[in-house]
C-alpha cells in the first residue's frame, strides 16, 4: 500500500524539513517522494548530503532515531536519480506512475540488490554498503 497523502510538494518538503509533518503522513511513498524532490532540487551528490541529514533530523524529532538506515537511504537516492535521468519525468505523478516498484516497501526494490542479512546489519545501518546481489534495476 502506498498510503496516498494529498499534499503539495512544497508542503511535504516544508513539513519534512521543519519536522511538523505528522509521522502518520510520512509513509514509505512520502519518503520516496521527498527523496525525489531532493534529487530534483539539489542534484547529485547534493541530495546525498542534504536528504540524510534532514531524514535523521525528522526521525529524531519523531522519536524514531533507530529507524534511520544509511544504506537504504542512499540506495533509494541513487536509484531515484538514475531512473529520473532515464525518464526525465516532468513531475512527481509521472515519476511515481513510471516507477511504482519504488513505492512498494515490502517487498522492496532493494531486495533485488541486497540480501536480508546485509540490510539487517549494523554496518549497513550506519554507512552505505554496496549491493551484494547482482541485479539490473
Amino acid at each position: 500500500m502506498t498510503h496516498a497523502i494529498d499534499i503539495s510538494d512544497s508542503a511535504l518538503v516544508e513539513g519534512f524539513l521543519d519536522t511538523s509533518l505528522p509521522v502518520e503522513a510520512f509513509h514509505h511513498a512520502q519518503h520516496v517522494r521527498c527523496a525525489w524532490l531532493f534529487v530534483q532540487r539539489h542534484g547529485m551528490p547534493g541530495a546525498l548530503e542534504a536528504f540524510p541529514v534532514a531524514l535523521r533530523r525528522f526521525a529524531d524529532a519523531k522519536g524514531a532515531t533507530r529507524l534511520y538506515h544509511e544504506t537504504i537511504t542512499w540506495a533509494f537516492l541513487l536509484v531515484i536519480h538514475e531512473r529520473q535521468q532515464r525518464l526525465q519525468a516532468p513531475d512527481w505523478p509521472a515519476f511515481a506512475e513510471a516507477n511504482a516498484d519504488l513505492l512498494a516497501w515490502k517487498p522492496s526494490v532493494l531486495d533485488r540488490l541486497y540480501t536480508a542479512e546485509t540490510l539487517a546489519s549494523d554496518l549497513a545501518r550506519r554507512t552505505f554498503v554496496m549491493p551484494d546481489r547482482l541485479s539490473i534495476i
